[in-house]
């Protein structure tokens, strides 16, 4: 269904919130209780249906139901003192007070201008040793590789603020084809090895699955090692390299007390922390990879992390991100690369950016002005880097 109300547009298929046009950042759970209201427009609707339809019976606190129906407001031009769409009926619940401009079915509804629905095409393919790998292409024209990084998520990815707009992006001009590494996502958890040669080793099973004989990769945080790894190993398959947030040395690997020291802090906060919400871990990993992240985005991140992968996973693949070290291969690569990289990245030091650039002949390195470790579509240089990108996989 699509519901429009006033200039915002709530698409549920998409699970898509828009303002004239432009997606509104809200988390998952917010969403699902803003949707629910409206569908349900016609009466007063209780805490505990609420707690059902959201939360699907878990037991949360009556602090966190109206922290989500403050940021419900928030999506949608509303406040607590206005409560212009959303009332709250002391001792009974909620109610949908707006008026909705127009209700339609997705299958009468008109396609946006310039803006074509897209839909992902999930499939799977095994590794060697038998692990399933989730897989998805979508768009049209040259082949496309983005490589997995910390974390993925096929489906949460393709509707969530912080990728979905660099992903359609992506996808309108390339066809483009992501996976879901060992351990992540839709992919198999219960992978025996997970190491940075098995990560190469998945992106390898999935372009031979898909029969891609050329192609370009695009690679971020540790997805960036694997894909240069790969080119290192393939050039003669590989196009174009895209390098964003890239680490040749993970943070064990670079002779730095300090960063040592940040690997032993993540690595017990992670032990004791994942993905809640309100624990030191969560702020401090949330803080440490997008610091300007507004409060919405920061939340729709950590329920990243919660649908990505297991604690344990989470901690496997962290010690082998740390011990990651690709120095020795980098002036192996002879495919044309652009690294763009975050000038106050506090994950992956700039000199890292540096060292890469300057050690693969004739890489092109583009320094952004921005403390995340990836650019939010928010941020004054995302068409910058976009158009970087583009200029670079077209020329």
């Amino acid at each position: 269904m699509i519901f429009q109300l006033q200039r915002y547009t709530i698409d549920t298929d998409r699970r898509e919130l828009t303002l004239s046009g432009k997606a509104v950042h809200v988390e998952p759970q917010v969403f699902d209780l803003l949707v629910f209201l409206i569908e349900n427009r016609d009466r007063v609707v209780s805490k505990d249906e609420l707690f059902s339809a959201v939360w699907k019976g878990r037991i949360v606190s009556d602090a966190t139901l109206s922290s989500r129906i403050s940021a419900a407001r928030r999506a949608i031009g509303d406040d607590g003192e206005k409560q212009a769409y959303i009332r709250t009926i002391a001792r009974h619940g909620f109610l949908f007070a707006g008026e909705l401009i127009k209700t339609e079915s997705k299958a009468h509804a008109p396609e946006a201008v310039g803006q074509p629905e897209r839909r992902q095409n999930i499939t799977f393919c095994k590794t060697p040793e038998g692990i399933r790998l989730a897989v998805a292409t979508v768009g049209d024209g040259s082949n496309l590789v983005k490589t997995a990084n910390w974390l993925n998520h096929l489906d949460y990815d393709w509707r969530s603020p912080f990728w979905q707009p660099l992903l359609q992006a992506l996808a309108s001009s390339h066809q483009l084809v992501r996976y879901d590494a060992r351990g992540t996502g839709l992919s198999d958890w219960n992978a025996q090895e997970i190491s940075f040669d098995a990560f190469v080793r998945d992106l390898e099973t999935v372009v031979d699955a898909l029969g891609l004989e050329r192609f370009s990769l695009f690679g971020m945080s540790q997805g960036a090692a694997v894909a240069a790894t790969y080119a290192a190993r393939h050039s003669e398959r590989v196009d174009k390299l895209v390098l964003h947030g890239a680490y040749a040395q993970g943070r064990r690997r670079r002779n730095s007390l300090e960063d040592e020291d940040q690997a032993n802090a993540l690595t017990t906060l992670m032990r004791y922390g994942w993905a809640k919400e309100h624990s030191p871990f969560m702020q401090a990993f949330s803080s440490i990879y997008f610091p300007k992240a507004t409060t919405e985005q920061v939340r729709w991140f950590i329920e990243l992390q919660r649908v990505s992968t297991s604690s344990e996973n989470a901690l496997r693949i962290r010690r082998a991100c740390d011990n990651i070290d690709i120095v020795d291969l980098l002036p192996t690569i002879r495919t044309p690369t652009l690294v763009t990289h975050c000038r106050y990245d506090n994950v992956a030091p700039f000199e890292q950016a540096r060292l890469i650039a300057a050690a693969i002949p004739n890489a092109r390195l583009v320094p952004l002005e921005s403390e995340n470790h990836a650019i939010l579509p928010d941020e004054v240089v995302w068409p910058t880097w976009l158009r970087e990108i583009e200029d670079f996989l077209a020329g």
